[in-house]
């Protein structure tokens, strides 16, 4: 009875620190050339947050069927709804300063991972 009683404990304390343990996981990554197209609204407004042209991107992309040499296609951003959780999934993830600079100033290409961690969606974003 003593052995069941340990090795059920043992069991639960590996699938609790198993669980605790799970890495996030990569849901998608794609490359995009952000360029000119990219940088203004459908109101011809410049756009001046790296989420917004994220956002834009992806739209021109998916919606507008405006695509650049460099993007490549993706299913995650393919949903409206998705697209209008950059803002805060690129504020949860990670991008460096002088990347967000040359973002918004266009005519570069990006690498995007969309992330899914314990505290939800996130993204990370490169400037090649």
């Amino acid at each position: 009875m003593r052995k069941g009683l340990l090795a059920a404990a043992f069991a639960a304390v590996l699938a609790v620190s198993a669980g605790a343990a799970r890495a996030d996981e990569l849901i998608e990554s794609y490359g995009a050339y952000i360029g000119q197209d990219d940088l203004y609204n459908s109101s011809n407004e410049r756009l001046t947050q790296p989420w917004q042209v994220i956002r834009q991107d992806r739209a021109n992309v998916h919606r507008f069927g405006v695509r650049q040499p460099g993007d490549d296609l993706d299913s995650f951003f393919a949903s409206p709804r998705n697209r209008e959780l950059a803002e805060r999934m690129i504020r949860a993830g990670r991008i460096e300063r002088s990347a967000a600079r040359r973002l918004l100033d266009g005519d570069v290409q990006i690498h995007v991972e969309i992330w899914r961690g314990a505290g939800g969606d996130y993204i990370n974003i490169s400037v090649n």
